[in-house]
């Protein structure tokens, strides 16, 4: 999601992937504070522990989004939207490093305030897939992982000959087709930009055999996510008016039905440690949703009920699971944060 204020970016950004080392150990304001784990039903005891401790694990960047865990090399890559990079931390010795400079717009002199990369993720070949904001499309990084290169090939950029608004997130189904959210805030000037091009912001599916299908509008969606057994699909949509979550029945490929509402925040928008919207999701294994929202990370059983809040005090924008789904990373205003799951 976008970040409503945020410290002026400097004019002048870093190329390449040179090594910079993360802010955590310079001076910073202490956000601990505000860190609790509240249980709202027995069922969270067996996901998470109301005493795990609540890391800060890196700083000091603008507003971070789209964490991606990287299994072959057990590190956790990250997009930094205005800084408009990509970067890698390594979670054994919090070293952060710049992994792609640019990640979203490869152009020059964007007049907006968020022109990098927001969703990361990886196709079924391994290959880096970037949600980008100033291109606006949906890009594979040509480069093997190990070899980050901002050189890209667009996978797909307008519907029906209109130039999409701005990707901000998306996920991949068992057989390789990408389920994606098209919302405004990479534009300029986002609902009100003149080359805004499309009048709806879209829920989308990217078949594999590269046909894109429109599959429902929402006012502001965001993060979006599939069931274990890939027959839901839920989205966020954040909007301040109707903060909430959304699921679909998968009927087939790029075809959804029974759209219902699956949880809403509007009341908790605006409130005294509520920051944020319903923004970026993750489901692991077990069926559990995780999602970013008021206050921190949400955490959901399949039936919509709310088990456990994850209170960070920040703006949260998304997380992600290690490998063995046993720690959670959350990209939280300027802030990297982790958690241990049980």
């Amino acid at each position: 999601m976008n970040k409503i204020t945020y410290a002026i970016i400097s004019s002048i950004l870093l190329l390449g992937s040179c090594k910079e080392v993360s802010k955590k150990s310079m001076p910073d304001k202490d956000i601990s504070s505000s860190f609790s784990i509240e249980i709202l039903d027995d069922e969270a005891l067996e996901i998470i522990d109301p005493k795990s401790k609540i890391e800060v694990l890196a700083s000091g960047f603008a507003w971070t989004e789209g964490p991606l865990w990287i299994k072959e090399g057990n590190y956790l890559l990250f997009s930094d939207i205005p800084n408009n990079k990509v970067y890698k931390l390594d979670p054994k010795n919090n070293d952060t490093v710049t992994y792609l400079h640019p990640s979203g717009f490869s152009g020059t002199n964007f007049t907006g305030e968020e022109p990098g990369s927001n969703g990361l993720l990886l196709n079924k070949q391994g290959d880096l897939v970037l949600m980008q904001h100033g291109n606006r499309q949906v890009a594979k990084m040509n480069t093997p992982l190990n070899s980050p290169k901002p050189d890209f090939s667009s996978l797909v950029s307008s519907y029906m000959g209109k130039k999409l608004n701005s990707p901000n997130d998306g996920t991949y189904d068992n057989n390789g087709n990408l389920y994606f959210t098209d919302p405004p805030y990479g534009l300029p000037k986002r609902m009100n930009d003149p080359a805004k091009e499309l009048d709806f912001q879209g829920i989308y599916c990217l078949l594999s055999s590269g046909e894109l299908i429109l599959l429902d509008s929402l006012s502001r969606p965001n993060g979006i996510g599939i069931s274990t057994d890939g027959n839901t699909l839920y989205v966020a949509n954040s909007d301040e008016e109707h903060a909430a979550w959304y699921q679909y029945n998968i009927v087939e490929p790029g075809k959804v039905s029974d759209k219902k509402l699956f949880y809403e925040v509007t009341d908790l928008i605006g409130k005294k440690g509520q920051q944020g919207f319903p923004d970026g999701l993750k489901i692991n294994s077990k069926g559990i949703i995780f999602a970013t929202g008021p206050g921190g990370v949400w955490i959901f059983n399949p039936m919509g009920e709310a088990l456990a809040r994850i209170h960070t005090g920040q703006a949260t924008a998304n997380c992600a699971f290690d490998t063995e789904e046993k720690r959670l990373y959350m990209t939280a205003d300027d802030y990297i944060l982790a958690v241990n799951l049980k």
